[in-house]
């Protein structure tokens, strides 16, 4: 029974970014880039070399296939890597070839087995790069399996095939799976590069990119005899426990073809020896390295080693490598860093190193413990494999986040303009019902002029009209006996009342006149003129209009207003002033105009009488008073259109 079952579909693949805001993607964006910038790069190496582990070729892609790795012993494991072989696709560039589609992993002891980990080709694991990183929780094994069900096409012929670069099993920070063996079900045995042992010879299909970190230049020892003989002496400072060594080989050229072989300065022949005594009198052999064929060299050469105390390590390089480069006359030996692991932790960096039988300085000689490649700061081999495959998630994921950003910002384009179009419409809906709905009020002030106009005319016209009638007739009688002494008195009253009621109808004729529209604007003038007439009758009046004014261009109702503010200040001056003068003064403003109307009365007026400032505040301006010289007041109305704007008066 699986302790731990995984189904390759993180997340990413299945995300429903439908309910992400556009700010939670853009966020996502913005971390996603970020952590691509810390994290390790595809620096793919070239050359010749082991290439990996591969099966025989198949017809179908529905075939059994499985590897075996015992790890000569039990260990506690918690990952498991899955290296892809890489294959150059002339079509779609570099993708994993023979990568299992439909697999299962399982783990065993003694105890039986347990499958960790399950993927389908549902799971969307290719294409890809980057190693297939498998975390579970920890388990006791003692070997590991790849049972593979369906394959994946290969490249250059169409078959299907299972592939892999490495097969790494990790306890801890330690890969246990290092040169243990394998076995299989079927492995195309042809061609020694494909043997079943390169599935864990730590050879894989990328450089030491860290992506950051200083770089650091190997160190190379230059000598004119291949049989040359030299060590390489490390101080671990204090005796540590350790089981297993890294040797970094030469970084090689970036140029394309490259320069160097891939092998460029490697030592053909290493034997490493460790020591408590600085004189290596208590000398244990490690491990002994020889180069047998170009599959036997790699970026790293790692190698385990039964756990093994020491303090001093010496690296004896018993051959050099001819350097291509001066036809064999010249011959190299140098790393780009020496690792000294124990339980997967590198107990050298920083160490002190020294060379016996070479001329070299010392300041040169840190440059195979400072931690640093080429590229940057050198990584523990899980953490290395985790960035990788890491990288891999983020830019699956980028495109998928970018293209919903994308539609997103498309939608919410579309959404605007078509917000952009309702708020027009509604502009316009507002406007054209602001319109109507003036239109209605005026047709409505309209017809209640006409009432009013139609109502005046009926009864009060008529009654005015009666009342003159009836003067008429009482007038008649009255001259029958004129001769009377008593009746001379009353035929003056009874003329008086036939003037006021023909002043009246006058009155009446024309405010029915403005309020039917059925008058002419410049009478407006006249009328003042003629009210000022008949209420100053027995007053000295004096009135000064300028003659380009003309009152066409104002609204019917503020000449009405106007007109009437007029007769009001004049009756006023004949109820309060005791004035024997009057004068009124007419003026044009630039967009407007001002009326004074001034006296020579008593004076004496703090604040404007309040139906001046009423008929003031229909008009919508303000009315001021101001003494006039001699004694008296003067009255002033100044009004500046609002509506119309500027106004030229006279033209």
């Amino acid at each position: 029974m699986a302790i731990y079952q995984l189904i390759w579909a993180p997340m990413l693949f299945g995300a429903q970014w439908d309910s992400f805001s556009i700010a939670t993607l853009e966020k996502k964006l913005e971390l996603i880039d970020r952590e691509l910038e810390q994290l390790a790069s595809y620096s793919l190496r070239s050359g010749t070399g082991a290439v990996g582990y591969k099966s025989a070729p198949h017809n179908e892609p529905q075939n059994q296939e499985w590897v075996r790795v015992d790890l000569g012993g039990e260990f506690r494991i918690d990952q498991i890597v899955l290296v892809p072989m890489i294959w150059r696709n002339t079509k779609l560039g570099l993708r994993a070839e023979g990568f299992p589609s439909d697999f299962t992993v399982a783990v065993g002891a003694e105890g039986g087995e347990v499958e960790i980990a399950r993927f389908s080709s549902r799971g969307k694991q290719l294409p890809r790069l980057a190693p297939l990183v498998i975390d579970f929780d920890p388990i006791w094994a003692s070997w590991v399996r790849v049972d593979v069900t369906g394959l994946s096409e290969r490249g250059w012929d169409g078959r299907y095939a299972f592939q892999l670069s490495e097969l790494m099993i990790f306890s801890g920070l330690e890969n246990v799976a290092l040169h243990q063996e394998v076995s299989f079900e079927t492995s195309l045995r042809r061609n020694e590069s494909r043997h079943e042992r390169f599935l864990v010879d730590s050879f894989v299909p990328y450089l030491m990119d860290s992506s950051h970190g200083d770089k650091s230049q190997a160190l190379i020892l230059r000598s004119d005899d291949e049989d040359q003989q030299a060590a390489m002496l490390i101080d671990l400072g204090e005796a540590q426990a350790i089981n297993q060594i890294n040797l970094h080989t030469v970084d090689l050229s970036h140029t394309v073809p490259e320069a160097v072989p891939s092998d460029h300065s490697t030592p053909p022949h290493i034997r490493v020896v460790a020591a408590n005594s600085a004189d290596f009198s208590d000398g244990v052999e490690l491990f002994e390295y020889e180069q047998k064929s170009i599959y036997d060299v790699g970026p790293i050469i790692s190698r385990r080693f039964p756990l093994t105390r020491c303090r001093y390590l010496r690296f004896d390089l018993l051959k050099f490598q001819p350097n291509a480069a001066f036809n064999n006359r010249k011959f190299n030996a140098g790393f780009a860093e020496i690792e000294v692991l124990s339980f997967g932790k590198n107990v050298a960096l920083g160490k002190s190193v020294d060379v016996t039988g070479f001329p070299i300085r010392a300041s040169r000689l840190g440059q195979v413990t400072d931690g640093r490649n080429y590229y940057g700061d050198i990584l523990p081999l899980r953490e290395w494999m985790g960035q990788l495959a890491r990288r891999h998630e983020l830019e699956v994921e980028r495109p998928l986040v970018l293209a919903e950003l994308n539609r997103r910002y498309i939608r919410q384009r579309k959404n605007l303009n078509l917000m952009y179009w309702i708020v027009a419409f509604l502009i316009a809906g507002t406007i054209i019902l602001v319109l109507i709905g003036k239109n209605i009020r005026q047709r409505a002030a309209y017809q209640m002029r006409e009432r009013i106009a139609a109502n005046l005319h009926d009864e009060l016209g008529a009654n005015l009209h009666a009342i003159g009638l009836l003067g008429d007739l009482a007038n008649d009688e009255i001259e029958e006996v004129e001769s009377r002494e008593e009746f001379k008195e009353l035929s003056e009253i009874v003329g008086e009342i036939r003037d006021v009621s023909q002043k009246t109808s006058d009155s009446v004729r024309y405010c029915m006149n403005i309020l039917g529209e059925s008058g002419e604007d410049e009478n407006v003038l006249s009328e003042m003129k003629l009210v000022a007439q008949h209420v100053l009758v027995d007053l000295e009046h004096v009135a000064y209009i300028d003659e380009s004014i003309s009152l066409k261009n104002l609204p019917r109702r503020i000449k009405m207003d106007v007109y009437l503010f007029y007769k009001e200040c004049l009756i006023n001056i004949i109820r309060h002033s005791g004035a024997s003068r009057v004068t009124t003064r007419l003026s044009s403003l630039r967009n407007g105009i001002q009326l004074s109307v001034a006296d020579n009365g008593k004076g004496g007026l703090s604040q404007v009488p309040p139906s001046l400032r009423r008929r003031a505040r229909l008009l919508g301006e303000k009315v001021s008073i101001e003494e006039t010289d001699g004694g008296g007041t003067t009255v002033i109305l100044k009004y500046q259109s609002k509506l119309l704007g500027l106004i030229k008066l006279g033209k």
